[in-house]
């Protein structure tokens, strides 16, 4: 229980009509969980209007209301409270009512298009074998010392992400990790916290379906820099075009990390192969077991949040040198009799896409073909599915267009959508098969010895869904099911 007037502390209020001396049990904005006693929210949503279910927490036994603007008149013996922007609110109030968490703990965001997971699990993995307790939000799931918890958005809403870091300062965590969306940054889920550090690691073509314009999308992510204390760091990855411009007007002390370029933390790729990559680091030479350039780029971004966390940069390298990466992310197993590569990656974006292919095209040892099974899904951002299908067939000696998750949308206006990007020359390399294990299935089949196969945009996911429900779906379990009736 805490009291409304300290729950209060720091929210921007234009108007107060009711007793702020009130005992708050919870803090809701969701009204279906309002019970006896709880303070509800009023947060106007993408889809949905909190102050539509005012009066349904009143009912279900509200005793305080955060609103924009009220539909109704006001309840006798309810406490209304007026403020510019209810969503801001949420999550300062959220802080505030879990004994303001992210003060209690070194909290470090990573935003960018491609390489949140990867880098706010390494960080997360790097810092847990250092000996410290930490703390996990990602998009393939959280973690709190260990204890794994489903994560059901990149980013959870500022009352679930107040919660599990309060869970984190309580089992004792000194550190935590977590992705950072452009959505969380736009709809102000981060709101109250503070952070420690912030990662930029790149951006390109993505949720324009939400943000409208590549603008739009970039001033989301540059917000959550420009938000940071001058007692932060900022880390950027200088090598992509809009790095500086991320760090242009935050408080926070800047670094940056490059692969081509002059930076506090700099890369150079000796040899990238399936055995892992040899880099310099700055002037130490070291080994990964991580494939490919983007990976070095995101390994460059956990040793320079290591060092800025005060780290011994010797230390951290050594300890880097044995990590592997995300689930679902260039996740790759090798068929037993005919040595078929095949590649699981969440790559879902024409960049990602891209970056996976040129990886898969430095490994390459002769004349193997590279297979590639991609799809989009469904009601997102359009504009890119025909760039997919471009990029991929470009890429690959062959592809199959399929089903990613479909969603409320035809799969075939989906995959003849793709198909649209392609030239001549391109359409002649693909096919399309809307069921995605058909499609894996055939893919394996096309195959000849050494082949490589991609299996592309789903990645960690574990489900399908299609028309509103979920189907368990395992890329990867569906690929070493077919690798296994191959070698039969």
């Amino acid at each position: 229980m805490k009291l409304l007037s300290d729950i209060l502390y720091k929210v921007q209020l234009q108007a107060i009509d009711g007793n702020t001396d009130l005992q708050i049990s919870d803090v809701q904005i969701d009204s279906r969980k309002v019970q006896k006693g709880s303070l509800f929210i009023a947060v106007k949503g993408v889809a949905v209007d909190g102050h539509q279910f005012i009066q349904k927490a009143i009912s279900q036994g509200a005793v305080a209301i955060v609103y924009e603007e009220l539909p109704m008149e006001k309840n006798p013996g309810v406490t209304f409270v007026q403020t510019k922007k209810s969503v801001e609110a949420a999550g300062v109030i959220a802080h505030n009512f879990y004994g303001q968490p992210s003060q209690h703990i070194k909290l470090v965001g990573v935003t960018g298009t491609n390489g949140k997971t990867t880098i706010a699990t390494l960080l997360y993995k790097l810092f847990t074998a250092l000996g410290y307790k930490c703390g996990l939000v990602s998009t393939v799931e959280n973690q709190i010392a260990g204890k794994v918890i489903q994560a059901t958005h990149t980013t959870p809403d500022a009352i679930s992400l107040n919660v599990l870091l309060k869970q984190m300062v309580d089992e004792g965590c000194s550190h935590a990790f977590m992705e950072v969306s452009s959505h969380a940054v736009h709809q102000r889920r981060i709101a109250g916290l503070e952070f420690a550090g912030g990662i930029f690691s790149n951006i390109t073509h993505d949720h324009l379906d939400y943000h409208g314009t590549f603008d739009e999308y970039i001033k989301s992510k540059k917000g959550f820099f420009d938000a940071l204390p001058a007692s932060a760091f900022a880390i950027t990855n200088i090598d992509d075009k809009r790095g500086a411009v991320m760090l242009q007007n935050t408080a926070a002390k800047k670094y940056t990390y490059s692969l081509r370029s002059v930076a506090d933390f700099k890369g150079k790729i000796l040899e990238n192969s399936l055995a892992g990559l040899q880099m310099m680091v700055n002037d130490q030479e070291v080994h990964f077991r991580m494939i490919g350039e983007f990976n070095a780029y995101n390994l460059l971004a956990v040793y320079g949040t290591a060092v800025c966390l005060g780290e011994d940069k010797y230390n951290v390298l050594q300890t880097l040198s044995n990590s592997t990466g995300a689930e679902g992310r260039f996740d790759y197993i090798i068929s037993p009799k005919e040595k078929i590569i095949g590649i699981v990656d969440y790559a879902h974006t024409p960049d990602a896409l891209l970056n996976v292919l040129a990886t898969i095209k430095k490994l390459k040892s002769g004349e193997e073909q590279v297979i590639t099974v991609v799809g989009c899904g469904g009601d997102r951002d359009k504009t890119k599915r025909p760039v997919m299908g471009e990029v991929a067939c470009a890429h690959s000696n062959k592809v199959i267009f399929t089903s990613d998750n479909p969603r409320s949308e035809d799969p075939l206006q989906i995959l003849a959508e793709m198909e649209a990007g392609l030239n001549t020359a391109a359409r002649r390399k693909f096919v399309s098969i809307a069921d995605r294990k058909q499609a894996i299935k055939t893919a394996v089949s096309m195959a000849e010895p050494e082949d490589i196969l991609l299996i592309a945009g789903k990645g960690h996911e574990k489900y399908q869904e299609i028309n509103g429900v979920k189907h368990h779906f395992d890329d990867k379990e569906v690929l070493k099911e077919m690798f296994e009736l191959l070698g039969k």
